[in-house]
């Protein structure tokens, strides 16, 4: 039987990476075969482009040539991570994925919603996630959370922006997940993040029917 594949996307600092893990933990627990990853990321040329673009070296090449170098890593994540994966029939968790390149390049950075189609097209193979968490927060607490999180490190290529952009940013995903209500889920991430653990998994139970018995939140393994 194929895997089920769910991402989560929002802006920095929503807790995106502590609730896939989270996620994970809890299929885990059920003898589930279970791959976390992310975006960009999760193979080893994947991996590479990342450095490349978190660290702002394609910025000066503008909207258009970060929007290839991310398809050209999600189609090395897809081939050589995801498929497999879900083809062996485990749970796929990403930590981002297509959604991010429609909101960051696509929305804020202006490029041309044909072209953006056109890279996924090349990248995903027909590939979509059954289910997306967008995890909202204000923008000016998430960058907080994201600047405590990084410990006096410099911010990243995206979380450098300006409070502007980010805030353009969560209207953006907002407006997405609300065009395609089949598949997204807005959680509120200013709750506790075992409330929006909560949340998560009682829709995961709801919408993707995982192949065990119902249980409530407090009988999971923490």
């Amino acid at each position: 039987m194929r895997g089920r594949f769910i991402t989560f996307e929002g802006g920095e600092g929503t807790g995106k990476s502590t609730q896939a893990a989270m996620l994970a933990l809890r299929l885990e627990s059920f003898g589930l075969g279970v791959l976390l990853t992310r975006e960009p990321g999760g193979s080893p040329g994947a991996e590479i482009i990342r450095h490349v673009l978190l660290s702002g070296a394609a910025k000066p090449f503008g909207p258009e040539a970060e929007a290839m170098l991310f398809a050209a890593a999600r189609n090395d994540h897809v081939r050589c991570t995801i498929e497999p994966a879900l083809a062996s029939g485990k749970w796929v968790i990403c930590d981002r994925f297509v959604d991010s390149t429609r909101v960051y390049q696509g929305t804020l950075g202006a490029v041309d919603a044909r072209f953006i189609k056109a890279l996924e097209r090349v990248s995903l193979g027909g590939l979509n996630p059954e289910l997306t968490f967008v995890l909202d927060l204000p923008a000016e607490i998430g960058l907080e959370r994201a600047a405590s999180r990084r410990s006096g490190s410099n911010p990243d290529r995206f979380e450098g922006e300006q409070i502007g952009f980010h805030e353009r940013l969560r209207e953006a995903y907002l407006a997405l997940a609300a065009s395609e209500p089949g598949r997204c889920v807005i959680l509120d991430a200013r709750a506790s993040k075992e409330t929006v653990a909560r949340r998560v998994w009682d829709t995961v139970q709801a919408r993707l029917k995982p192949a065990m018995a119902p249980v409530t939140f407090e009988n999971l393994a923490s």
